[in-house]
């Protein structure tokens, strides 16, 4: 199916009659935060039933948490300081979820482009296990609660493109960062 600029814009006209987007604040409403794959078949807000502005929702190849991926953290964590005037806005949840069937695994013949992806040497690609996504978001999992403060939530799940269903790999676990010592609200999620 080939959608055209004209189709966008019909789209688009029938979104902004449907008033959905009215007084949505940039802030979302609740507490969770997801980073998931941009596989069109594993869309986090359909896949797990989110309502526009319930989560901050983060989308690149394979769901993972690479250098980048912390990194737009840090920032969206920054514009939630921002707008909340430095006023913590809740504990976070952050869900990892990872999908069977990736195409994160048709990527690796190609160890320099994976290697530069992850920021990491090709020699070291079997820690990222881009083959399991069992395994992945075990690992991914473990990379984002040493970024997180004590008492922010991290969890994977793996989404099955076969079923629809989605698996908890990993429950519910605190972050492990050590609070700043300036008592501002630093390194929390947006």
């Amino acid at each position: 199916m080939v959608i055209d600029i004209d189709e966008l814009v019909r789209r688009n006209a029938e979104f902004a009659a449907s008033g959905a987007f009215a007084d949505l604040p940039i802030l979302s409403s609740g507490n969770l935060r997801v980073i998931g794959c941009v596989d069109p078949r594993v869309d986090p807000s359909h896949v797990l039933g989110l309502s526009a502005g319930e989560a901050v929702i983060m989308r690149n190849i394979g769901g993972r948490v690479t250098p980048p991926a912390l990194r737009s953290w840090a920032m969206l964590a920054k514009v939630a300081e921002a707008r909340s005037n430095g006023r913590p806005q809740g504990d976070a949840h952050m869900v990892i979820l990872h999908h069977t069937d990736c195409g994160i695994r048709d990527l690796v013949p190609f160890p320099d482009l994976l290697a530069d992806y992850f920021e990491i040497p090709a020699a070291g690609l079997d820690t990222k296990a881009v083959t399991n996504p069992h395994v992945s978001v075990r690992i991914d999992v473990e990379a984002m609660k040493h970024t997180l403060p004590a008492g922010v939530q991290v969890s994977g799940l793996v989404y099955h493109v076969e079923t629809g269903l989605i698996e908890t790999v990993v429950p519910p676990t605190a972050g492990t960062k050590q609070a700043q010592p300036t008592g501002r609200y630093h390194n929390r999620l947006p």
